[in-house]
Order: structure tokens, then sequence, then C-alpha cells
């Protein structure tokens, strides 16, 4: 690497170290079945501003998301029912994930419906924006300066 001679401070003749870049904030996507049609679609019109975040997602919800806009950074983990929900939280938990967009689909039961809100109560609780459908999730996007202020 060749450091800009202009970049040296006049007192100071070694080459300045280079600071590290700023870590990019994670974002999660999850979508109920009858809701990841309008995630993917959401992806593809916001894609330029996903690009900006680090994704992960749940595993269907990952592989469509993908197939549709495969210049996105997402990281899949396992599916919502097999984990994928958990994994999530863990990730809220661990202070790495600093919004959570989740596509809810409020008229159909779900067998893992404790998995779900057990990841809804991580994101309230650890403070993180949270959008659970896609007028919310368009604030968010449109703001992700809101991501950048979480701790």
């Amino acid at each position: 690497m060749t450091i800009d001679p202009a970049l040296l401070h006049p007192a100071n003749p070694r080459p300045a170290t280079p600071r590290p870049a700023m870590p990019r904030p994670a974002l999660a996507l999850v979508a109920h079945d009858k809701k990841k049609d309008d995630l993917v679609a959401f992806a593809v019109s916001h894609q330029t501003k996903l690009g900006d975040f680090d994704l992960y997602a749940t595993g269907t919800t990952g592989s469509r998301i993908l197939a549709a806009v495969p210049t996105l950074p997402v990281t899949r983990l396992k599916s919502g029912p097999l984990g994928g929900d958990q994994q999530i939280g863990a990730l809220i938990a661990e202070g790495r994930i600093k919004g959570l967009i989740f596509f809810v689909d409020p008229l159909t039961p779900m067998p893992h419906d404790v998995d779900v809100k057990a990841l809804m109560r991580l994101a309230a609780l650890y403070d993180i924006p949270m959008a659970l459908n896609q007028a919310t999730a368009n604030l968010l996007i449109a703001h992700p300066d809101a991501f950048l202020q979480t701790s």
C-alpha cells in the first residue's frame, strides 16, 4: 500500500496508520410464507439502500431475496421454524443486528409462533428499529441513520 505524502503530518514523516473502515450496520430480513413475495419486492425496490447493510435472513426468505437480487450481501441462516428466528435473536442479543424487518402475516396461525414472539421481544428489549409491515419498513429504510444510533 502506498501512502500519499500529502497525508503525512509534517512533524511526523512516518505513514499514517489507515483507520479501519466503519463497520456496516447489520439488518435482519424475515417474512412469513404469505409475505415472502412482499419482502422480495421490497428488496428489489430498495436494493441500493439495502446494499449498504450486512443482511441476515432466514433460510427461504434469504434464498428468494438472493434469487431476485444476487448482488445483495445476504447471509442465509436456517429456516425460521428450524431455528432461524432464534439465530437472528441471538445476533440481536450479541449487538450484531441493528434493525429488523419482519413482514408478518397476522391472519395465519404459525406453529412456531413462540419463536416469532421471542424474536420480536428481543428486538424490543434491545431497542432496535423493527418494522413489521411494508409501510414501516419504507420509513426505516428511508432513514438509515436510525440503525446507526442503536447501541
